[in-house]
């Protein structure tokens, strides 16, 4: 409930705006999602235009950023941001406590706040005027909280008969509006337009050009007469480095003279002090500040910012490459073995954050020859979200009385979450529920059957949804390899799939059925006899589909298939080590532990995790036999299996149909 002030602070910041350019081009050799690639590209916000100068009543000239150079005929008044530099030279003393008021105003709003609404429009006249450069007709200088500092120049040349935000603040303040004639796409279509702007120039100028043909025929005309320039704009601004934490890297800074100058590479690492609390001071200072004796040579003033996460989070998978290197940032021999990193697993959230700044981060690395790459990560994949399943119960309102899901309709009820914890086969457990809270311990249920039904509704997991599933619970009940293997088999690793703990006991009942491969009796028994041809076929299918899926990230369907390999062998009593033993190691990256387990036997000096992956035979794969089609009297009666090996003098005459 308390007012915030956007005020202006001295922040550290890295130039990430020197990279912008690279930044977009490069997206071109990374294979990344192409949403990621637009996220970025519209963070990056690169914008082909002109600047314009305004000249003004007070000797000032106002860039001017455009995209749209051919509207300038429309142009009507000029908006500047509240914080310009130039609001305080160009509002007239009339104006000045209208202006200030104004101001403070806007700096309790936040940049989200001020583009928010295009219908809500505020300002205020600074009392000043600038001239239209192509008829010397005098413009008013207004002051608005739509035009933002951080981008272009902080400035617009408001064109009402073309933009709706400028056409509804001109409404508002009754400005004139003036539309472009040429410009046939406008989306203001609401009048009466009180000139022409073709009548501006005496001239048709615009008229019967296309739309890049007026933006052409315009820019020469500004640039031949020197009133603007090409200029390219982009909506990046300059990545802020400093934080008013105590938690964080400390600025390896000290203020001499109030000079920033480098701590020396022999006093290294700056460590954090100890303080008598983490909260900023009283006037707002960072708690760093509480450190009253934190001292460079008990003489110099540390920098008291400290580094945002991301200091660290944009680079570190490099040092992981050579952790315990003292002498360098890792060696020579660490980067030509792994270079970047192949693939990036991770949610779409990091997009505008962490990602592009490990991107600009790599380049810089790069630029001082530190690394050999340009890019830090070649491929990645957006990991889809697994949706809980939420439960309800109704509450009659008014009452601390509860209806079960069929009889809700006849009564005026509240829906509600309900942990999933107190529910299970959709029924409450009213006895856990009621235990829950003291409100609940004297609440009455209405039943259907003598049970409690819940509604249910597929959600995101969330603590406020009380549908989060704890997965040690899962383990306790069904084990690791069991969550993980149902975890892959819900559906694709990109798309968001709803959880459903019931499921999981059909991924628990294929591990016992795995494990049961290779126990008779209760013993562990797996024989040295010879596979025969379909064991071997079923074995080479599935490290074939296996191989191909995991490289295509299709782990659900990974399971699906050792589901089905291991019901075909368990139908042919297949307990053979040399079909057995490849399927265990193919298993182990998705059940881990059965599979240690299952080789430990096998093999009780060793892991399986320093076995070779098995590699499928193609000839094995094959099909060595084929169906011919018998007819009787020139109709088709039926099929007999043949070897492709088949010839006439193999034929035995007491083969012969019957």
């Amino acid at each position: 409930g308390h007012m915030v002030e956007r005020k202006k602070m001295k922040q550290w910041s890295l130039r990430i705006t020197a990279y912008a350019d690279r930044l977009l081009n490069d997206l071109e050799i990374i294979d990344w999602p192409n949403s990621i690639k637009e996220q970025q590209k519209n963070w990056i916000g690169k914008s082909s235009g002109l600047t314009i100068n305004f000249k003004t009543n007070s000797d000032l000239d106002i860039p001017v950023f455009t995209t749209r150079p051919e509207t300038i005929f429309g142009t009507t008044f000029l908006v500047l941001s509240p914080e310009h530099k130039f609001v305080k030279k160009l509002t007239s003393q009339k104006q000045k406590e209208k202006i200030r008021k104004y101001q403070l105003l806007c700096s309790k709003k936040t940049e989200l706040d001020r583009i928010a609404n295009i219908n809500s429009v505020s300002g205020e006249f600074t009392g000043s005027y600038a001239t239209h450069p192509f008829n010397n007709k005098r413009i008013p200088i207004w002051v608005s909280d739509y035009v933002l500092s951080n981008y272009g120049s902080g400035a617009i040349m408001s064109v009402p008969g073309h933009d709706l935000r400028d056409f509804n603040f001109a409404k508002k303040f009754n400005l004139k509006i003036i539309q472009v004639i040429s410009d046939r796409n406008s989306q203001i279509k609401e009048g009466p337009y009180l000139e022409r702007s073709g009548k501006m120039m005496n001239s048709s100028f615009l008229d019967n050009l296309t739309s890049s043909q007026a933006v052409e025929k315009v820019i020469n005309l500004i640039v031949k007469k020197k009133l603007g320039f090409i200029s390219i704009n982009y909506r990046l601004r300059d990545a802020i480095f400093s934080r008013q934490r105590y938690w964080g890297e400390p600025f390896p800074i000290y203020y001499k003279n109030n000079i920033a100058c480098l701590v020396p590479k022999k006093d290294l690492p700056l460590k954090l002090p100890t303080i008598n609390s983490y909260l900023p001071t009283n006037d707002g200072a960072p708690p760093l500040a509480r450190a009253k004796t934190w001292k460079y040579k008990n003489q110099y003033d540390f920098e008291l910012s400290t580094m945002p996460g991301w200091a660290g989070s944009s680079w570190y998978f490099v040092r992981y490459l050579d952790p315990n290197n003292n002498n360098e940032f890792v060696s020579k021999k660490s980067l030509d073995y792994w270079g970047n990193v192949d693939l990036y697993i991770g949610g779409s959230e990091h997009a505008t954050g962490h990602l592009i700044y490990s991107r600009f981060w790599t380049k810089f690395l790069y630029d001082i020859k530190l690394l050999p790459f340009l890019e830090p990560f070649k491929k990645i994949i957006n990991q889809g979200m697994i949706l809980g399943e939420s439960s309800f119960i109704y509450r009659i309102k008014g009452q601390n009385s509860f209806v079960s899901y069929n009889l809700k309709d006849k009564y005026n009820t509240t829906k509600i979450h309900v942990d999933i914890n107190y529910v299970e086969k959709n029924i409450l457990n009213i006895k856990k529920f009621k235990n829950s809270a003291n409100e609940y311990k004297s609440a009455k249920f209405i039943l259907e059957n003598g049970q409690y039904i819940c509604g249910k509704a597929i959600e995101k997991m969330s603590k406020s949804f009380y549908n989060v599933v704890n997965p040690d619970s899962i383990i306790d009940q069904y084990g690791a390899d069991s969550l993980r293997l149902y975890e892959m088999f819900l559906g694709p690793l990109t798309q968001y799939k709803p959880w459903n703990t019931d499921g999981i006991s059909g991924v628990f009942s294929f591990l016992k059925k795995f494990w049961n491969l290779f126990y008779l009796n209760n013993e562990f028994y797996l024989t040295d006899t010879p596979p025969t041809n379909e064991e071997n076929t079923i074995l080479h299918q599935t490290i074939k589909k296996i191989s191909d899926d995991i490289e295509s990230f299709s782990f659900n369907t990974c399971v699906s298939t050792f589901m089905i390999t291991v019901n075909k062998l368990k139908k042919l009593n297949c307990r053979k080590t040399q079909i057995l033993e490849p399927l265990v190691i193919l298993l182990s990256p998705f059940a881990p532990f059965i599979c240690e387990e299952i080789w430990n036997k096998i093999y009780p000096k060793e892991s399986i995790f320093h076995s070779k992956f098995p590699k499928y035979n193609e000839a094995i794969l094959v099909n060595q036999e084929f169906d011919y089609p018998l007819s009787i009297n020139g109709k088709k009666k039926f099929n007999i299996t043949l070897n492709k090996d088949f010839s006439n003098d193999k034929i035995d005459e007491n083969d012969g149909l019957k």
